[in-house]
């Protein structure tokens, strides 16, 4: 295809932005962009030209956030004209020009969280990005962009929705905020194996920052991509003047930035909000001649949760065995009962003991296994940022959690059996994941390593034909138990060592099997665990809670270097150490340790909150009611619970999806708190009212939404006026309550202006009330000039500043 022919060649220049171009023309504020392509034409043709004319090889439909939600024929037009129009627009300004360019498919967000944080089903998102994705086909588009996405699981939703409907090129762009995460936590390392793993052509980076605060986060993707990076930033930040929104950084000064992020590595480049066709002019001017750097394969073997990347290789990573309910009778009654709080509290506790990642089976004949899968994988994933090992024999319930699992899975397990490798690799393929690879074909398992290495061989190469390179296959070289194969360990510990040295593989072994029927099994698994990493084993299924298997990890990290002056080993042992040396001392005095390590039901509570367990949570807050105030326990543990997963939060060591899960869970025990004051005659007293509204013009209402949730968990009454609401309507609800607080959110630069211009009424009408401010779009700078009392970065600084302004 003569893209991707191009993109190996030269580097290929985007256009840049068009909200601001269009707002100059005439767009009035909360207008729906998309459909001046239908009312106006040349308008679009011009702006479209003079990027051309610019020297822009790609052009960008101008149908960001187009999709049947919005364009549904109540405004007047379906989305299938609304593209098609667009479409036309680019392809006649190429016309126009002389140039030869691709038109680029533009697919935004839509505005809107996926369930479980939000009420858009993935199916649903998938159908819409789909139907977008087949009109451009239809209409003959090059490629599909995905662009300014900010939670990974709708980019993934729009990347299946794509290439299930057109065999366009795709790429996909994000947007990072100024601490290198998107909206919902994810790394760039994060987004780069998914992303890769789902099979893009291209992927980057665009909107909410300049090319001067993108640089870091430029140089993390380009130092783990092994395809082309895109670069699209804005021209630097934003800020208000005189009722304008204008950018710190000129035309001259943008080229210069972007000459120096290509030869950093970037293969394609452009801009974003508040760049114009000079910032572009002067870009290709600068950076035309510039010798591409080369793309190279990284070679890099990485899993990902909607949050982290786990690499494996550099050092080991352990796989928490737990969720399966092979020999435990307790989960599998869990199962039969679809008791998930207990699995989830399973999932919890690994992550605590130090798993990396987690592995799930729920394989038992009388459940459904496949809907069972899907379900506890997004349940796992709403609470724990660790990546999941899908492990199932079931090609649908495989499929099911592939297809909605919010990262890159490790998935076990494909075998050496012909049947099983061509079930298997096409999942892979399409959905992306690291696969386990079963060191047996439809010979049975191989008495010596000879054996597994040549099946290994065999497996490499089938993968291979579905573009399956080595560094996502596994091999597990198997353990069988020496109570019945006195050489079991001597022949898996052997294929290890070879498929390291001969194969240049990676290597993963369920470690416990080898003890399988012999007593005090922990004896033998670890030796073999120390055994096994000596020889190169890169990943261990093993119990994270188990401390003699942890010893042998943190000792193994420290032995090899891997552990810089022993800090992780001091950090867990010497904890440990001073235990002892207390209980020694009550020992001593003759006291009576507790030997029960269980939580009080109040620590409980808390607990339960800050895991985001809303049935526990529920138990315990019903438990403390019997014994204590209800205003009591909201004061003294369910709001420094929530404080606290704020605090992390805000520290980055808690993301989005368990902040929310979270406050559902506070939500939770604060209806049943709610419900016994009522029976009593005692109301919680709220502690003030606050509006929340989108402004006019824009309907994307995600940071409202959570905003909402977690000011309701505090014992805020919150006014949510909704998304695309006018000045006058906020003014008047705050003349008439009295309101003290009001928080408005915009992600468009185009509605900027309209939140602009309900503070300026607020100021003249409602000047008592205080106003906070957010949005992708935004910074405190621009905040400021647009006379706002507070620009709040997040949900968390939300709370924050309705805490000053109440009082705690």
């Amino acid at each position: 295809m003569e893209l991707l022919k191009s993109m190996e060649e030269r580097i290929l220049f985007f256009d840049g932005g068009m909200g601001s171009l269009l707002q100059a023309q005439g767009l009035k504020p909360g207008e729906l962009p998309g459909i001046w392509n239908i009312t106006h034409p040349d308008v679009l043709v011009e702006i479209h030209r003079k990027y051309l004319e610019a020297g822009a090889d790609i052009i960008l439909t101008n149908t960001f956030g187009a999709d049947g939600l919005k364009y549904n024929g109540q405004t007047g037009y379906c989305v299938e004209e609304i593209v098609a129009a667009a479409i036309r627009n680019v392809k006649e300004a190429i016309r126009q020009s002389g140039r030869h360019a691709f038109v680029a498919l533009d697919i935004g967000p839509t505005g809107k969280l996926l369930k479980p944080l939000g009420d858009l089903d993935f199916e649903d998102a998938v159908h819409l990005f789909g139907q977008v994705a087949a009109i451009g086909a239809r209409e003959k588009v090059d490629l599909v962009l995905i662009e300014t996405m900010s939670d990974s699981y709708e980019a993934k939703a729009a990347v299946l929705g794509a290439k299930e409907n057109c065999d366009l090129p795709v790429f996909a762009t994000v947007t990072f905020d100024e601490r290198g995460k998107l909206l919902t936590g994810a790394s760039p390392a994060a987004v780069v194996a998914m992303l890769e793993g789902l099979g893009v052509d291209a992927l980057g980076v665009n909107c909410g920052l300049g090319p001067v605060q993108m640089k870091p986060f430029v140089k993390e993707i380009l130092e783990v991509a092994s395809v082309p990076v895109i670069v699209n930033p804005n021209a630097g930040l934003p800020r208000s003047e005189n009722g304008c929104t204008v950018y710190d950084i000129d035309a001259d000064k943008f080229a210069l930035e972007m000459q120096e992020i290509v030869r950093m590595g970037a293969r394609m480049v452009g801009g974003c909000c508040g760049t114009t066709p000079e910032h572009i002019e002067k870009m290709t001017r600068l950076c035309r001649e510039e010798k591409p750097v080369p793309v190279k394969p990284k070679g890099r073997t990485v899993v990902s949760s909607f949050a982290q990347a786990v690499e494996i290789g550099s050092e080991p990573v352990i796989i928490g065995e737990r969720i399966n309910p092979t020999g435990k009778p307790k989960l599998k009654q869990a199962l039969r009962d679809r008791n998930l709080e207990y699995i989830l509290q399973e999932g919890v506790t690994q992550q605590e003991h130090g798993a990396h990642v987690l592995d799930v089976n729920v394989g038992l004949p009388e459940i459904d296994e496949p809907s069972m899968m899907e379900e506890i994988v997004k349940d796992l994933q709403s609470i724990i940022d660790l990546p999941l090992q899908i492990d199932t024999s079931s090609p649908e319930a495989m499929e099911r959690a592939m297809r909605i699992y919010n990262g890159k899975p490790l998935i076990n397990s494909v075998n050496g059996k012909e049947e099983s490798m061509r079930q298997v690799f096409p999942l892979v393929k399409k959905y992306g994941g690291v696969v386990v690879a079963l060191a047996l074909d439809e010979g049975g398992i191989p008495e010596h390593a000879d054996g597994r290495i040549a099946i290994a061989r065999k497996i490499y190469k089938t993968a291979q034909e579905y573009g399956i390179g080595p560094e996502n296959i596994l091999i597990d070289a198997l353990c069988l138990t020496i109570s019945s194969d006195s050489r079991g360990a001597i022949t898996t510990l052997e294929t290890v060592k070879r498929v390291r040295d001969e194969l240049g593989g990676k290597t993963i072994l369920g470690v416990s099997n080898i003890s399988f029927g012999l007593p005090v099994r922990e004896n033998i698994n670890a030796v073999f665990f120390t055994m096994a990493l000596f020889n190169g084993l890169n990943a261990a299924i093993i119990n994270p809670g188990s401390a003699a298997m942890m010893r042998v990890y943190h000792s193994y990290r420290a032995l090899m270097d891997l552990d810089e002056m022993c800090g992780d080993y001091i950090r867990v042992y010497a904890e440990e150490a001073a235990k002892m040396k207390a209980s020694a001392a009550v020992k001593a005095a003759g006291d009576v340790p507790d030997l029960h390590g269980g939580e009080s039901e109040v620590s409980a509570l808390a607990v339960s909150i800050e895991r985001g367990l809303k049935e526990q949570a529920a138990s315990a807050v019903q438990k403390l009611l019997k014994s204590r105030d209800s205003m009591d326990i909201i004061n003294q543990e369910m709001i420094p619970a929530l404080d606290r997963v704020g605090k992390g939060f805000e520290a980055g060591t808690i993301f989005l999806p368990q902040l929310l899960m979270s406050a559902e869970a506070a939500k939770t025990a604060f209806e049943i708190v709610r419900e016994k004051m009522k029976g009593s005659g005692c109301e919680q007293e709220k502690k003030g009212t606050i509006i929340l509204a989108t402004v006019k013009g824009d309907i994307h209402d995600i940071g409202k939404n959570i905003v909402k949730v977690l000011l309701e968990n505090y014992g805020y009454d919150v006014l949510d006026l909704g998304k695309d609401v006018p000045p006058e309507r906020i003014v008047d609800t705050a003349v008439e309550g009295k309101i003290c607080l009001v928080g408005l959110s915009a992600l468009m630069t185009t509605t900027v202006p309209s939140m602009e211009e309900t503070i300026r009424r607020l100021r003249q009408e409602a000047p008592w009330a205080k106003v906070m401010v957010g949005g992708a779009v935004l910074t405190r700078e621009y905040a400021d000039s647009m006379g706002a009392d507070r620009y709040c970065r997040d949900a968390m600084a939300s709370v924050n500043y309705a805490q000053e302004v109440f009082g705690k």
